[in-house]
């Protein structure tokens, strides 16, 4: 859960006249009642236009394969995807939906998915430059269990990121609201690992949506796995060939 710090949103003037209601503390603020559609996004299209050509002209330039990864922070098979699809002048258009993630899946094209949701309606950029910093498996949308994940962001005391209470309520009921006159919702995002000696998953994104689907007593959902390890990923097709 990412926080902003007033002092980089507020004019000094607004500041000091907000900190004589509230001081140190985690504050919701409403949104206007101007309304923009579920996952309306930024314009990342052109973005990847202009990133991906200015790969495959650095490519036909003599720049290899990882040192175009590590100069654009994609895995070296993404590079190899727009360096040598015939294909690659085809854009998709991004939506936060889960039909759109379906799309940029059948396309090859998930990972580029998942970077554009994080950069945009997912508020995520840390995470996103982090899963850049290795080459991963991206698998999904798959449709799988929920009783399967656990929220790691909540009011509990046991949460790894704690948040206020009042705020976490707002924010789940307003997606039960969401969810039930929106099907193309966005899917979860969870690492599959090996810890202990024992697979688990880790929601890295969702959490939210987690608790209002558990609360409107939705059982399954679709989520995108993402896999840093080859035994991992060999271990998870292993178990879970079943959803595909």
């Amino acid at each position: 859960m990412n926080y902003e710090n007033g002092k980089d949103i507020f004019p000094e003037a607004l500041l000091k006249q907000i900190q004589k209601y509230v001081s140190g503390k985690a504050v919701y603020i409403p949104a206007t009642d101007t309304k923009k559609s579920w996952g309306e996004s930024s314009g990342y299209k052109q973005y990847l236009v202009e990133r991906n050509q200015n790969i495959r002209k650095k490519f036909n330039a003599g720049a290899g394969i990882e040192q175009l990864a590590d100069e654009f922070y994609l895995s070296c098979e993404s590079i190899k995807k727009i360096v040598y699809s015939k294909k690659e002048e085809f854009i998709l258009n991004y939506k936060c939906s889960l039909s759109c993630a379906q799309e940029f899946s059948k396309q090859g094209k998930l990972e580029e998915w998942v970077h554009a949701y994080l950069l945009s309606d997912g508020r995520n950029k840390d995470f996103s430059d982090g899963l850049k910093l290795f080459d991963r498996y991206f698998i999904g949308p798959l449709k799988m269990s929920l009783s399967l994940f656990t929220r790691c962001c909540g009011p509990e005391e046991n949460m790894k990121w704690r948040i206020n209470e009042e705020w976490f309520e707002k924010h789940v009921s307003d997606l039960m609201e969401v969810i039930k006159r929106e099907k193309d919702m966005p899917p979860l995002i969870v690492h599959f690992l090996v810890e202990n000696g024992k697979d688990c998953f880790e929601l890295n994104d969702g959490n939210h949506r987690l608790e209002a689907y558990r609360r409107l007593g939705i059982e399954e959902y679709y989520v995108i796995v993402w896999i840093t390890e080859k035994y991992e990923y060999e271990l998870f097709m292993e178990k879970y060939s079943n959803l595909f």
